[in-house]
């Protein structure tokens, strides 16, 4: 094969194992992971210190900055993360991302294939998924540094090549062509973490006196740099067709890269030696993959450092670039938090399947309490609108069940989150459930006022009670849901018991009135019908609370419930 296309091939081979280990070590690390995850972003609410500390975390377990930004842009857009603390996120994700640079700067060449090795081993005989996962994370590790050994054995002959040599020169010398270098790079390859390695690879190749490196220090900084710039069109991307604050978020992740990009750019050299001062000491090819890791780090906290107090003037800055203009009108039938760019992100994805749902849960209490005034007052334009949101919640139940499909089709989720995104659909399912019977017990009402039947006095003072009950059953049930709180639960069931009581006692009335010619004989089987589905309404409500009591794990209600009340009442 001819010597140009062997190098070619080898680095693009090395840059692919090397970037499908990392994405199997990212996916495998978020279902060792598991429900921890959530626990890392409850930090998400907190104050700015803890979302740099939440966005760092995050980025260490995703090892990407590019998908915890995603994620954040995902929140944004949904309304759950309001824009500093998303800019938090992003400033701690830029400092978690560095994580991978220091990893790929120890020297591990002697020890890849015996890390393969034994992470294979581990997953291939584990009958435990944790541990497979455990050992699925430690075989991608193995990868990752085959990939970076790949590369760097296919670049020797460039140190040696006049041509490549006199190249890397005009790189070193000129840094705003290093920074041009290292964003087109990551442009192409989407993945600031895959360009460093190679840009930490290929300077750990000797220059002719086979003690310097071929680039130097000073000509990686302005490389790195240019892959910071070029890691925020991830973000960019991710922002498109997303509310204004999801776009400001990314935004606001451009800035911080380019400000620090032309902070920096002025002082390379100062830097190259601050880092070294800070570095292990030994000849320049064996220490300078570390250096360049130090670099990476260094300049992440310091303008992290620099923008925290300052995140106010980014929030001012990225609502000027991207101003306030109208809002558009939204369709209640459409999924406000639902995000596809999530799928392969459970732990976030969870958190907003949990948004969605209680948004419908909150149309479905509206729907309650209207169905009291249309038994009140007979309302048509009332029972038009329960209708109505009867439609919206039959939509959102199919959009939040596609969604949910779509994560179980994925093969991300651990055994622990598949049993709660059941749980999920357990709940939806009798939300769903009362608002269909909503919309039956408002055609019948409808069918009452057109056809004009009399009910009594009394029978009409029933059924208004009985709704009552359920209404507030149902209120109870969603605060259940929402904090665990088995109480309350416990009430709901003893609620259950009057609800049953009442309908018996109002059908046992209702004869005696068809029996004193107070109520037509001909009524008794739509009166009926109507107090069978007040009863299953009330049996859905059950089933909530009985969720609630351990029958599934709901625990995702918890960290993003109130986040939604809040939402949806602005």
């Amino acid at each position: 094969m001819n010597g140009t296309l062997e190098i070619a091939f080898g680095l693009l081979g090395g840059l692919a194992v090397f970037i499908f280990g990392m994405n199997m070590m990212s996916e495998c690390l978020q279902k060792a992971a598991g429900e921890r995850m959530k626990s890392i972003l409850a930090l998400l609410t907190k104050n700015p210190i803890m979302g740099v500390l939440a966005g760092a975390l995050t980025t260490a377990v995703l090892q990407s900055s590019s998908a915890t930004t995603v994620m954040t842009i995902g929140f944004v857009s949904a309304g759950l993360m309001n824009l500093p603390q998303a800019i938090s996120i992003i400033l701690g994700a830029n400092i978690g991302t560095t994580m991978t640079a220091q990893i790929i700067a120890f020297k591990l060449s002697d020890y890849i294939y015996a890390i393969i090795f034994v992470g294979f081993i581990i997953s291939f005989i584990s009958k435990s998924q944790k541990a497979k996962n455990i050992g699925q994370t430690i075989f991608a590790f193995g990868l990752l540094f085959l990939g970076i050994e790949t590369m760097g054995n296919v670049m020797e002959p460039l140190a040696s090549s006049p041509v490549f040599t006199d190249m890397i020169a005009k790189v070193a010398d000129i840094p705003i062509l290093g920074v041009a270098v290292g964003t087109l790079m990551t442009l192409v390859v989407q993945s600031s973490s895959a360009t460093i390695a190679v840009l930490q690879n290929f300077a750990t190749q000797p220059g002719p006196d086979g003690v310097t490196s071929i680039l130097g220090l000073t000509g990686a900084i302005p490389i790195l740099l240019g892959d910071n710039i070029g890691t925020t069109i991830t973000a960019l991307l991710a922002s498109v067709g997303q509310s204004k604050d999801a776009k400001r978020t990314a935004v606001a992740h451009c800035t911080f890269n380019i400000s620090g990009c032309l902070l920096f750019i002025w002082f390379v050299n100062p830097f190259a030696r601050f880092i070294q001062w800070i570095s292990p000491k030994g000849p320049e090819v064996e220490v300078i993959s570390r250096q360049i890791a130090n670099a990476h780090t260094t300049f992440n906290v310091v303008m992290t450092l620099l923008w925290i107090p300052m995140i106010w003037l980014m929030v001012k800055s990225v609502m000027r670039i991207i101003p306030e203009g109208k809002q558009a009108a939204t369709n209640p039938a459409d999924a406000f938090y639902l995000d596809e760019k999530l799928i392969s992100q459970p732990a976030a994805a969870l958190q907003l399947v949990a948004g969605e749902v209680i948004r419908c849960s909150r149309i479905v209490d509206e729907m309650l309490q209207n169905l009291v005034k249309a038994v009140k007052k007979e309302d048509r334009e009332v029972i038009r609108e329960i209708l109505k949101e009867a439609e919206f919640v039959r939509s959102l139940d199919g959009k939040i069940t596609d969604y949910l499909t779509d994560l179980f089709a994925a093969g991300v989720l651990t055994e622990e989150q598949a049993t709660q995104t059941a749980g999920m659909m357990y709940v939806l399912g009798d939300i769903d459930r009362i608002g269909a019977l909503c919309a039956e017990v408002s055609n019948s009402i409808q069918d009452k006022i057109e056809k004009k039947y009399k009910y009594s006095k009394d029978a009409m003072k029933d059924l208004e009670k009985s709704l009552n009950i359920i209404e507030n059953m149902y209120a109870e049930a969603l605060q259940v849901m929402m904090t665990g709180d088995l109480e309350n639960a416990k009430k709901i069931l003893k609620k259950k018991e009057k609800v049953m009581a009442l309908d018996i006692s109002m059908k046992k009335a209702h004869m005696n009135r068809v029996g004193k010619g107070k109520c037509e004989a001909s009524l008794t089987v739509p009166f009926n019908e109507i107090l069978r589905n007040i009863d299953r309404m009330g049996g859905s409500c059950v089933n909530i609370a009985d969720a609630a009591l351990g029958q599934v794990k709901l625990d995702y209600f918890g960290h993003i419930g109130e986040k939604v009340l809040t939402t949806s009442a602005n």
